[in-house]
């Protein structure tokens, strides 16, 4: 039950970092489109200012428990993975570090460097987020001793690759969806032209990416056999729909709501799909580490697990209180008046 338990604690927790951290990076990377002028860059790296650091405390959650409740997935994924994990990684810090040295210099040559990093450092994290999250969907070369075969490149493949076009079209959507409401003026017209075009964009990879996961992974099998979890995908398509309809009636607040709910929606929905494995084999399903005893049981004793909800029961509502206070308090439009402090 607490292997249960904590496997979707695991899901949630990516899901909920998708959609916080999502937004900005996707604000990243359509900053060199959207923003005309210096005045537009700052709003942009303001709108994500008083954010993103708390955003990404959620990634650092779900390294944090996927290393103590299902230590040997850890250790398989972390040494596997591991050249795609450091890019990640790298491209995070340079991310982080370009938000606090931008304003360093008054050179354009120096902002227009640090802009760079920012617009690589928010598109590498989506598409190897993407490629990594679709590689597990459809299984790794893993072994009976847990060693994963192959590198990088082979991550690289079709299907792996639709998965990180996925990511960085959800991210760029939920991204244009929250300048909407954080821009003002023609920055803000832009990015909710932007968000409008994207839309049906998103809408046809997700109906491809899904038909091409039914033939290339087995995440469909648990479906299948309960067909009640198909109701699942209500709960992203709605919010695919909603933003739509929301965003038609420039009622950006909930667009971008309905944009979180929609990323939660398609991870839970591809979480519940794995279960009970967390790292499926491509070579032989015997040889997948489960959170159960389906396969090779990658999570660690009950003892640890029941200690770990105790933690998590205490620590993740302050969390969350926390995040909403930011939010809050940081949820009017950026205006030129703020960029003069």
């Amino acid at each position: 039950m607490l292997e249960t338990i904590w496997f979707l604690l695991w899901g949630v927790l990516w899901a909920v970092y998708f959609a916080l951290d999502g937004f900005d990076l996707g604000m990243g990377m359509l900053k060199p489109f959207l923003a005309r002028d210096e005045y537009e860059k700052r709003v942009i790296y303001n709108a994500a200012g008083p954010f993103w650091d708390g955003n990404e405390v959620w990634l650092i959650s779900a390294g944090g428990v996927t290393f103590a409740a299902f230590p040997l997935a850890y250790a398989a994924m972390f040494s596997g993975l591991y050249t795609a994990l450091m890019l990640l990684l790298f491209a995070l810090i340079v991310r982080g570090v370009s938000f606090e040295f931008r304003s360093k210099v008054d050179s354009p040559g120096w902002k227009a460097v640090w802009d760079g990093c920012q617009v690589v450092g928010s598109f590498l994290p989506a598409l190897l987020l993407g490629v990594a999250f679709a590689n597990i969907f459809q299984g790794l070369p893993l072994d009976q001793n847990q060693v994963m075969h192959g590198g990088l490149l082979d991550l690289l493949n079709p299907y792996g690759l639709a998965g990180g076009v996925l990511f960085v079209l959800l991210f760029l959507l939920h991204g244009a969806l929250w300048l909407s409401i954080k821009a003002e003026g023609d920055l803000r017209e832009r990015a909710a032209s932007t968000a409008a075009k994207l839309w049906p964009v998103l809408a046809a990879v997700i109906v491809v990416f899904l038909a091409y996961t039914w033939f290339a992974t087995k995440l469909f099998t648990n479906y299948m056999a309960n067909p009640f979890l198909f109701l699942i995908l209500l709960v992203p398509v709605g919010g695919l729909v909603m933003i739509r309809v929301w965003l038609a009636a420039r009622r950006f607040w909930a667009a971008w709501g309905a944009s979180a709910v929609m990323i939660i929606g398609v991870t839970l929905f591809a979480v519940v799909g794995l279960f009970p494995a967390i790292l499926p084999s491509s070579l032989n399903p015997a040889w997948s580490l489960t959170a159960t005893d389906a396969g090779i049981k990658a999570s660690s004793s009950p003892l640890t697990l029941a200690i770990m909800l105790g933690v998590a029961l205490v620590f993740v509502p302050i969390v969350i209180g926390y995040q909403f206070w930011v939010y809050k308090t940081f949820s009017a439009p950026v205006t030129r008046e703020d960029l003069e402090y």
